[in-house]
């Protein structure tokens, strides 16, 4: 490396401490911009990338718990559309009843920390966000129940081992209510799905609440990430192998890359940039979904 050189052939000591300033920045200044590192790249991350969302009601088990963390694909449906079997997050339609919470009242300081939570997806989300199993795409015709009380698409009927309790059979089907196992034939309209949860007795779905945009869906839930204990893939059942028919794509499908205004077809590649440079990115944001 170049040397400051003195007239008279010595090394300038000054010159050689502003080199040595510059290379080195105290913790005390380091740690405030990491901090701001790391909150911007939560907030890329939760917006364009994954998600991670806690489970708070029982619809899903035994898949998945009361308390359980999943994590969420949100690219996927920007390249493809949903398929049979998978688990996914959606915002539910007007028609489908929100999450009551039972909420208690905070002050300024709790109504600060859940804004700047909702940003990195610490805090909870909206009251319609929900996660159920994908059972019917575009163009399936779903209904229940076969000679064997088992729901059927497009006539194949599906083994369901994942389902904890299912509906009664006795219980007359009312379109307004989830509490009969028995509904009437639904051809799932174009760009929508139809989804159930898999603790059936307690699940307020499609049967009731009707199929949801896939415009409304989030992303897909693929991996069980909280507790360490039951941390596991959320893969596509067996079952749904079987099933052929008159599924459709949507009318209008998604492009490859979701665009935006300003190019935001190439986050990835700066941000997966920054995640391999940053030493400050250690956790994933956690939000809700009931």
């Amino acid at each position: 490396m170049a040397q400051s050189i003195d007239e008279d052939g010595t090394v300038d000591p000054w010159r050689r401490r502003v080199r040595r300033t510059r290379r080195q920045m105290p913790l005390w200044q380091e740690l405030p911009l990491l901090l701001v590192v790391a909150f911007c790249l939560a907030v890329l991350i939760r917006t364009f990338l994954l998600q991670a969302f806690f489970i708070p009601s029982g619809s899903m088990e035994d898949t998945l718990l009361v308390g359980d963390r999943v994590l969420v694909n949100k690219v996927v449906y920007d390249v493809r559309d949903p398929v049979r079997g998978e688990v996914v997050v959606f915002r539910g339609t007007d028609r489908w009843a929100p999450q009551i919470d039972g909420e208690q009242q905070i002050g300024f300081v709790g109504k600060l920390g859940r804004t700047v939570g909702d940003l990195v997806g610490v805090s909870r989300p909206g009251e319609k966000d929900f996660i159920k199993r994908v059972i019917g795409v575009p163009g399936d015709r779903v209904r229940c129940c076969d000679e064997q009380g088992r729901v059927t698409v497009n006539g194949t009927p599906l083994d369901e081992p994942y389902v904890l309790e299912d509906s009664p059979l006795d219980v007359p089907p009312n379109p307004k209510e989830c509490r009969s196992r028995r509904f009437d034939e639904v051809v799932v309209p174009p760009g929508q799905i139809f989804v159930m949860g898999d603790h059936r007795l307690v699940s307020q779905d499609a049967r009731c609440q009707g199929p949801v945009p896939i415009d409304n869906v989030i992303g897909r839930a693929f991996l069980v990430v909280w507790p360490s204990s039951r941390w596991s893939h959320l893969s596509v059942p067996p079952t749904f192998d079987d099933v052929s028919g008159p599924a459709v794509a949507s009318p209008s499908g998604p492009p490859p890359v979701r665009p935006t205004p300003q190019g935001g077809a190439l986050l990835v590649l700066p941000l997966t940039i920054a995640l391999g440079r940053s030493r400050a990115f250690r956790s994933v944001p956690f939000s809700r979904a009931s």
